[in-house]
């Protein structure tokens, strides 16, 4: 049996193991079907819910050749560059319904890297946009957009779920979620198809 001195000094040793191995988890990267990411700033929850968000969703993350760099701060308008993802911090504390933004964001990745300019112009007519994104035709209402309207999509199509915010998005392209998922997946192959069963997920929104 410890010694009081001695068991406090094991309690404390074993404390700051936890301590380390908790820190070190929540820096890692994100490697499984959820993609490769890194989240810089925003609390443990809010952090969660971003891992949360992306496993949720049936779409093969890891498909994005390349680690993304997720920036959780108050205030900031949920966004998205190559490689760079921005996401509120507020909108982050309203948990699962902060998802589908989350997925969104994560699915301009997708465009960013995986669609060539040809597949773009392709994806423009079938979503139909009157041009692919901002920069294309200036004026663009954000519905009318290719770039919007393909990340609020696949969204959708990969998580069509009641709780998804984004399904009642005005730029979510009329097109069925299984006709949306055929598409993409004769633009960028097997990286398309879904992870999981959808019907396995308990979803319940239909279009």
């Amino acid at each position: 049996m410890l010694s009081a001195p001695k068991e406090g000094m094991v309690r404390t040793f074993v404390f700051s193991l936890v301590a380390v191995a908790v820190v070190a988890w929540a820096a890692a990267p994100a490697l499984a079907g959820g993609g490769d990411y890194v989240i810089v700033g925003g609390s443990a929850y809010e952090q969660q819910q971003v891992r949360l968000a992306l496993q949720a969703s049936a779409f093969d993350w890891n498909a994005v050749p390349a680690r993304v760099t997720i920036t959780i701060a108050p205030n900031v308008v949920s966004q998205s560059l190559p490689g760079r993802i921005w996401l509120d911090a507020n909108l982050l504390d309203s948990g699962r319904f902060a998802w589908g933004v989350v997925q969104n964001e994560y699915a301009h990745q997708v465009d960013f890297y995986l669609l060539s300019d040809a597949q773009r112009q392709q994806l423009t007519i079938a979503l139909g946009a009157s041009a692919w994104c901002y920069g294309d035709q200036p004026g663009l209402t954000l519905a009318q957009t290719g770039c919007e309207r393909f990340a609020s999509t696949l969204a959708v199509a990969y998580w069509p779920s009641a709780d998804n915010c984004i399904s009642r998005a005005d730029d979510v392209a009329p097109i069925a979620p299984a006709g949306f998922r055929a598409l993409l997946a004769s633009l960028i192959g097997t990286a398309a198809m879904p992870t999981t069963s959808l019907s396995s997920r308990r979803l319940t929104f239909r279009r």
